[in-house]
């Protein structure tokens, strides 16, 4: 295919500008030119070792008078769109290097992607993990096939012990950073929703510390056709993006934190390369709150019945919180690219997220300590048809006259507006009655 040259020389001129700088990682980040040539090589090298995921119609497109397509890459075999990038890094070693293996030190997305195709490679793989990471990501890496070693209490601890096995083994030190054989990888998504869904008129990626997956699918799409609109959302708590674009240059946002909440959303830093891709090729980029992701968490799960964790539901997060009305009648992809959610934490954000979208709600009332009076409560919530999940009646310390019983109910309803209802119904019969504010 051909490349067209307004494009190819809107990518030099995004990359042009770019120091160069020296990587953390033994791995040079060679800040050369991204070809669309180089994302199609990368297609052709890594199409029998990851997933051609599907991008399905979603019955979300109903709710949000749009015409929407997910691009499900938590269905990679590690759950994650970073199996992209790692597969065509590792396929471009050198034989030698191969020979003598590599080492990361996170417990991110990017270290299982390096523990799983390194082994299947036949390449020694070695990942350092603090003592604070959980048991399920440690056992999860061994699975793969890697030598996962504990060290350490910090991030910071494991790196630094990474780096000096390295220089002493011959080990090459990977890390996510944002050189051309990385983003070409990556940009391979943007290849395949291309060829999967006609007369596209946007796309949306996940954004933040990492936007490798924004940078390297904008080129290829922007090549293929100009007029398609490129988005990235972030995070409001950290808008790392939309700072450095800003700012002309990559910052360290103080505030980012390594939450398991945001995994790699909340990346401290990213590179040039992939800064000055996005701010040539990306037409927009917007911020989104955690009670926004937490409740497209809830649409992907009740809708497409995919379970995924922050970084895999920001993206519908801006149609959920009405942030692109312009998209309104437009036929979008939505990249669904990770879905690394530990179970614990899941419960929580489902918990919380119900709750965020009027589906839990608490009230507080008392009654006379006498026989019917909680059957009558109950008749009243069965009537309106809401499910009673707990219920709590305290004798001892009410503040209120003798002989009466504070109760607290937690009850499921259907949306907000049964919720409203439920309400009306109870204050109707008791006036007290208090209800929990989220």
């Amino acid at each position: 295919m051909k490349i067209v040259s307004r494009n190819e020389e809107l990518l030099r001129d995004a990359l042009s500008r770019i120091p160069q700088s020296s990587s953390s990682t033994s791995l040079s980040s060679c800040n050369k030119l991204i070809r669309f040539e180089d994302i199609s090589a990368a297609a052709f090298k890594i199409q029998c070792g990851v997933q051609k995921t599907p991008c399905m119609y979603s019955r979300l497109s109903k709710q949000y008078g749009m015409d929407i397509y997910l691009k499900k890459e938590f269905l990679q075999y590690t759950g994650s769109v970073k199996e992209r990038g790692v597969l065509y890094l590792l396929t471009s070693l050198p034989q030698d290097q191969q020979r003598k293996g590599v080492i990361v030190a996170s417990d991110s997305n990017f270290s299982m992607a390096v523990a799983y195709h390194a082994s299947e490679l036949r390449i020694p793989v070695f990942v350092i993990m603090s003592t604070s990471t959980s048991p399920a990501r440690v056992k999860m890496c061994r699975e793969y096939g890697a030598m996962v070693i504990s060290y350490g209490t910090t991030a910071k601890d494991s790196q630094t012990h990474a780096r000096r096995l390295a220089q002493e083994n011959g080990y090459l030190y990977l890390e996510e950073e944002d050189s051309a054989v990385y983003l070409s990888g990556l940009g391979t998504v943007g290849l395949e929703v291309y060829e999967q869904v006609p007369k596209l008129d946007a796309v949306i990626f996940p954004a933040g510390g990492h936007c490798g997956l924004l940078a390297g699918s904008a080129a290829a799409l922007k090549h293929l056709n100009p007029h398609i609109s490129v988005i990235g959302v972030e995070s409001e708590s950290f808008p790392v993006l939309q700072q450095s674009l800003k700012a002309g240059h990559p910052i360290e946002d103080q505030a980012c934190s390594n939450h398991h909440f945001y995994g790699d959303v909340s990346g401290l830093c990213f590179g040039s390369n992939s800064l000055q891709l996005t701010g040539k090729l990306v037409d927009k980029v917007v911020a989104v709150r955690e009670e926004d992701i937490l409740v497209s968490m809830l649409r992907l799960l009740e809708y497409e019945r995919a379970t995924v964790d922050a970084e895999g539901a920001i993206g519908l997060a801006a149609l959920v919180a009405g942030k692109l009305p312009e998209l309104k009648g437009k036929r979008v992809a939505v990249v669904i690219c990770s879905g690394n959610l530990d179970l614990h934490l899941l419960q929580q954000c489902i918990a919380r997220a119900l709750t965020l979208d009027n589906r839990v709600c608490r009230f507080s009332l008392v009654l006379s300590d006498c026989p019917g009076d909680i059957s009558k409560l109950l008749e009243i919530l069965a009537r309106e048809e809401a499910r009673v999940l707990d219920i709590k009646q305290e004798r001892t310390f009410v503040t209120s006259e003798l002989f009466t019983v504070e109760v607290t109910c937690t009850v499921e309803t259907r949306d907000k507006i049964h919720t409203a209802q439920l309400r009306n119904a109870l204050l109707e019969r008791y006036p007290t009655a208090a209800w929990t504010e989220r």
